[in-house]
């Protein structure tokens, strides 16, 4: 597998690939728009191009964009659904346009209405969004951690909302902290193969097209959100190494979301360890 980091893409998206080959990112995340804010402005041609000339020259790996913080669509107010439709369609339009490989978001909240009352509305919705905006970029659930009344913490419900949407441009990105903050052990050998058992048959393991990589500061169970650095938190480096071995992940590329040693966000010491833990995995 590849790995990579989110970035910040301030200046312009082909700013941010600089930025992932300084810290040794063979492939990278970005913002296409700040993700706490509705507004955002398209990808011009002369930013895709030298984007596009950015990633010719460092062989980068497949660029995702991740959506904002804000879309909701298990809303019931029809303002907010609006608006998310409206940004998520925004952000495959900018994927699109930079030939990215798509668009990672939080399926967030049914907001107390419950999982099975907004799975059609949510599934329109998906289906509006990419028949809107056609291309090869996929639009990728995110799993959660399962706090609250967030969606997508067991693989049987993105399951349920990916088979009620009906369209392959749909796929999964695994958060690793999330999966573990949902109660599945996802670092020793026996338990990781229980899992993605369990992923092949709600979800399907074609359709797991990215990973988060981030270890976590909370226990196995704990549904929090909070990202550690790699090998620092209680996934660990032998359950790092235990999930990069398994066939499943391969040929996934991986996204740094972790805090940085630095606390800056994604760095290169972080990009090193997980790169010593694939060496020692297929290098023996």
């Amino acid at each position: 597998m590849l790995i990579g980091a989110h970035v910040s893409a301030a200046g312009g998206s082909n700013k941010a690939v600089a930025r992932a080959e300084e810290i040794g990112a063979e492939c990278f995340q970005i913002f296409a728009s700040s993700p706490r804010m509705w507004s955002a402005k398209p990808i011009t041609d002369a930013i895709a191009e030298k984007y596009a000339s950015e990633m010719k020259r460092t062989m980068m790996g497949p660029t995702v964009l991740h959506g904002k913080y804000l879309v909701s669509l298990g809303a019931e107010d029809p303002e907010l659904l609006a608006k998310s439709e409206y940004a998520l369609q925004t952000d495959i339009a900018a994927s699109n346009k930079l030939g990215a490989l798509g668009v990672i978001f939080h399926p967030a909240s049914h907001r107390g209405r419950g999982f099975e009352t907004i799975v059609d509305q949510f599934a329109s919705s998906v289906r509006k969004i990419l028949d809107n905006e056609p291309g090869d970029s996929l639009l990728m659930l995110e799993t959660s951690a399962g706090s609250g009344d967030h969606i997508g913490s067991t693989f049987a419900e993105l399951g349920t909302l990916i088979k009620a949407i009906g369209n392959d441009r749909v796929a999964v990105c695994l958060d690793t902290q999330h999966v573990w903050a949902a109660g599945y052990n996802i670092a020793t050998a026996d338990t990781l193969n229980a899992v993605m058992e369990e992923f092949d048959k709600k979800i399907g393991l074609d359709l797991l097209r990215s990973v988060h990589a981030n270890d976590s500061m909370r226990e196995l169970g704990s549904s929090v959100d909070r990202h550690e650095n790699i090998g620092d938190g209680l996934i660990g480096t032998a359950g790092f190494q235990t999930l990069m071995a398994h066939p499943a992940f391969k040929r996934v590329p991986f996204y740094l979301e972790v805090p940085g040693t630095g606390k800056s966000g994604p760095d290169k010491p972080n990009i090193d360890r997980l790169k010593a833990i694939r060496s020692q995995v297929f290098d023996g």
